[in-house]
C-alpha cells in the first residue's frame, strides 16, 4: 500500500511538472532558509550582462565598492562557468526585518581616464548589474503605458543629452514571508527534506522566523557631497537625508571625479509562499502560442502519417501481394516490365559512399538525442531549475559523457552491418565517433574563447576549466565510447534480407535533382519547431528565463516523429524512381532542417538582435549558432536514417525472391 501511495505521488508530480504554468510549484534542489529577526543577509553579485554585446564582464571590472574582507568567489559548478556566470560576494548586507536608510557604502577614488572610458562604454552598451539575495536575482519594475514591465537587474547608468549619469544609490525592497509551519514537509509539500530546517517553536520559540520570497531594486542617481562623506566609514549613516527618485538623475560622471555609493533597504511582509517565490521570474507568457505550436506540429504529423499509411496499406501491401502470388514464370516475365522499388532489390543494400563517416554521424546523433531527451525530461520534472544555476548545462554535459557508450555501440554495430559482419576497423570507428562531434565543438569554442579572452569577458572559459573539459573528454567519454564499440562488435550484425549484385544497377536520369527534394524536406520538421525556437532564442540571447520544458519535451517528441515520417516518405519516393542511393539522402532529408534553423538564426540576428554591437558579438552569435545547428543536424539526420533503414529492411524482407 505504501509503495502504491508513493507511485501515485510520483505520477501526480510528473503531471504537475509537465503541465505547470509557473504558479506555485516546488523546485527540487533548493529549500527555504529560515532567518530570525536581525540575522545577516548577504547580497552576491553576478557578471554584468548586456543583450547588445552578449559578452559578460566581472562586476568588479567597474569602479564599484568592494567588500571589507576582499572579493571572494562563491561556490560555482561547471555549468555556471560555462555560462559565463561569476558569482562573488558584495559589500551590500542587510539584517532580517531591519529597515535601514541612508547607509553609506564607500567613495571610490577619482576616476582615471581608463575607468571613465570603460564606464561610459558599459552605459552605452546598456549593461545590467545582477544582484542575488538568498538565490533570488534582483528584479526591477518599470511602468509603460499603464503596464508594468519586469526586468532582471538594473542598468549601470544612463545617457541623457550627451551626459553620462551613474546609478550610485540603490533602494532595496525585500519581500519576506513569516515562517509559521512546524514541519518543513508542510511548507514544501514533501517529506523528503524534513530535517533541513529546524522547527520554530521548540528550542527557538522566541525567535520569529522569516523566509525571503522577493528581492526588488530601484536604482537612483544621487549627487553626494564629497566633503561630507570623506571621513565616513562603510555602513555608517549618511549625514543628510537621501531622496531616491528613479525619475530623475543627478550624478554625472566625469574624469578625475570621485564617486560615492549608498543604499537603503526596507522589508515588507508578503503573502507569497516560499514555493511560489520564483513565479515573478518563471511566469509563462504566451501559453496559447505554445499550444498553437503543438497543434501545428500535430497537423503536420497527421498529414505525413496519412501518406505513410497509404504507402503501407495501398501501395506496398498491394505490390507485395501481387508479387508473391505470381508463379515463377510469371515473375520472370514481370521482372522485364517491372519499374519502381522492386527493380533495385539487388542494389538497395549496397554500401554507401563514406560508410565510416555515416556510422560515426549516426552514433553521435544517438548520443546527442539521448542527452536531449533525458536532460529535458529531468528539467520538465523540475530537477534542473533556475534556482540551481548551471545545473542544466552540467546535466547536459554529464548525460552526454555517459551516453558515449550508446554512440560507440550504434556506430560499430552499423559499421559491422554495412560490412556484412566484418569486425575489421571497429576500434577506428569507435575512436572517431568519440572525437567527431566533440572535436568540432572544441574547435568552435576555442576560436570563440580567444575572442572572449581578448575582450577580457567572464564568458571566456578559464584555462583550468578547458583542461578539465579535455580530461572529461579523454578520460570518460572516449573510454565509454570504446566500451560501447566493444559491445557493438560482439553483438550480432543485421543480416540483409536480399543479396546485393556485384555490378551496380544504372540509375535512370531523374526529372528533378534528388538533392533538391532532400533540401526541401527540411521545411516540414522546421515548421514543427520554429515557434518554440523563438522562445529558446529569446531565452539565450535576450536574457529571459526559459522554463516551459514540458512544452519543449512534447515538441521534441513531435520533431522526432516528423523527421522519421519525412525521411521514410522520401526514401520510398527515391526507391520508386529506381534510385537505390538512399543512405545519405535519408540522413539529410530530415537533417536539412538544420539549414533552415541556421537561416532563421541569421534572420533573428538581423531583425531581433539588430542592436547587437561590434563584429566580435556577431561572430560569437554565429559561432554558437553553428555549434547548435551541427548538433541538431546530427540528431534529426540520425532519426531520419534509422527510420528509413527500418523501413527498407522491413520492405525487402517481405519480398520472396529466388
Amino acid at each position: 500500500m505504501e509503495s502504491f501511495h508513493k507511485f501515485r505521488i510520483l505520477v501526480l508530480v510528473f503531471c504537475l511538472a509537465f503541465f505547470q504554468t509557473g504558479y506555485g510549484f516546488y523546485l527540487p534542489g533548493s529549500y527555504p532558509h529560515n532567518y530570525g529577526i536581525g540575522d545577516e543577509l548577504s547580497v552576491k553579485v553576478n557578471s554584468i550582462t548586456s543583450i547588445d554585446t552578449e559578452m559578460p564582464f566581472s562586476y568588479y571590472s567597474l569602479p564599484f565598492c568592494k567588500p571589507q574582507g576582499g572579493v571572494k568567489d562563491s561556490a560555482e559548478n561547471l555549468g555556471e562557468l560555462l555560462m559565463g556566470d561569476r558569482i562573488e560576494n558584495s559589500p551590500y548586507r542587510f539584517k532580517m526585518y531591519t529597515n535601514e536608510t541612508e547607509v553609506f557604502l564607500c567613495q571610490v577614488d577619482k576616476l582615471s581616464g581608463d575607468q571613465f572610458k570603460i564606464l561610459t562604454e558599459r552605459i552605452d552598451e546598456m549593461y545590467q548589474v545582477n544582484l542575488i539575495l538568498d538565490n533570488l536575482p534582483a528584479i526591477r519594475f518599470t511602468k509603460k503605458d499603464e503596464y508594468f514591465l519586469r526586468w532582471t537587474g538594473y542598468p549601470v547608468g544612463i545617457k541623457i543629452e550627451g551626459v553620462y549619469y551613474l546609478f550610485n544609490h540603490l533602494r532595496f525592497n525585500v519581500l519576506v514571508h513569516k515562517y509559521e509551519e512546524t514541519n518543513v514537509a508542510r511548507v514544501m509539500g514533501t517529506g523528503d527534506a524534513a530535517e533541513m530546517i529546524p522547527p520554530v517553536g521548540k528550542e527557538g520559540s522566541d525567535k520569529l522566523g522569516y523566509m525571503v520570497v522577493g528581492f526588488e531594486v530601484i536604482p537612483c542617481s544621487i549627487m553626494h557631497n564629497a566633503n561630507s562623506v570623506k571621513n565616513l566609514k562603510m555602513y555608517e549613516k549618511y549625514p543628510s537625508p537621501i531622496k531616491c527618485d528613479p525619475s530623475t538623475v543627478a550624478m554625472p560622471i566625469k574624469e578625475g571625479q570621485p564617486i560615492a555609493f549608498s543604499y537603503e533597504v526596507t522589508f515588507e511582509e508578503s503573502d507569497i509562499k516560499w514555493p511560489s517565490r520564483w513565479d515573478a521570474y518563471l511566469k509563462m507568457e504566451g501559453a496559447k502560442v505554445h499550444w498553437f505550436s503543438i497543434l501545428n506540429s500535430l497537423m503536420v504529423i497527421t498529414f505525413l502519417a496519412g501518406i505513410v499509411l497509404v504507402i503501407f496499406l495501398r501501395t506496398v501491401r498491394r505490390d507485395l501481394a501481387s508479387y508473391e502470388e505470381l508463379d515463377k514464370e510469371a515473375q520472370a516475365q514481370m521482372n522485364e516490365e517491372l519499374s519502381g522499388w522492386k527493380l533495385v532489390v539487388g542494389d538497395v543494400f549496397r554500401a554507401p559512399s563514406n560508410p565510416a563517416l555515416l556510422c560515426i554521424m549516426v552514433g553521435d546523433g544517438v548520443q546527442i538525442l539521448g542527452m536531449a531527451i533525458v536532460t529535458i525530461l529531468f528539467a520538465a520534472l523540475g530537477f534542473m531549475s533556475p534556482a540551481s544555476r548551471g545545473t542544466l548545462i552540467t546535466g547536459m554535459l554529464f548525460f552526454y559523457l555517459v551516453l558515449g557508450i550508446a554512440a560507440g555501440y550504434v556506430a560499430v554495430r552499423l559499421w559491422r552491418t554495412l560490412g556484412n559482419g566484418d569486425q575489421k576497423g571497429w576500434i577506428s570507428v569507435a575512436w572517431k565517433a568519440a572525437c567527431f562531434f566533440p572535436g568540432i565543438a572544441f574547435s568552435i569554442l576555442t576560436i570563440l574563447n580567444f575572442l572572449l579572452w581578448g575582450s577580457h569577458s567572464t564568458g571566456a572559459i578559464p584555462f583550468s576549466l578547458f583542461v578539465i573539459l579535455l580530461l572529461l573528454w579523454f578520460c570518460i567519454s572516449v573510454p565509454l565510447t570504446l566500451v560501447g564499440g566493444y559491445f557493438g562488435a560482439k553483438a550480432p550484425h543485421l543480416e540483409y534480407p536480399v543479396r546485393t549484385n556485384q555490378i551496380p544497377r544504372e540509375i535512370p536520369q531523374q526529372r528533378y535533382p534528388s538533392w533538391l527534394l532532400v533540401l526541401g524536406a527540411g521545411t516540414l520538421p522546421f515548421g514543427t519547431l520554429f515557434i518554440e525556437l523563438f522562445f529558446i532564442m529569446s531565452s539565450i540571447w535576450m536574457g529571459r528565463v526559459y522554463y516551459v520544458f514540458g512544452f519543449l519535451f512534447i515538441v521534441l517528441i513531435l520533431l522526432v516523429v516528423v523527421c522519421a515520417e519525412v525521411s521514410l516518405v522520401l526514401t520510398y519516393m527515391h526507391l520508386c524512381v529506381e534510385d537505390w542511393r538512399w543512405w545519405w539522402k535519408s540522413f539529410f532529408a530530415s537533417g536539412s532542417v538544420a539549414l533552415y534553423i541556421f537561416l532563421y538564426s541569421i534572420n533573428y540576428l538581423v531583425f531581433d538582435l539588430k542592436n547587437l554591437s561590434g563584429p566580435v558579438s556577431a561572430t560569437l552569435y554565429l559561432g554558437y549558432s553553428l555549434f547548435m545547428v551541427l548538433a541538431i543536424m546530427l540528431v534529426t539526420g540520425t532519426v531520419g536514417f534509422l527510420s528509413s533503414f527500418w523501413f527498407v529492411y522491413y520492405l525487402f524482407s517481405s519480398v520472396k525472391l529466388d
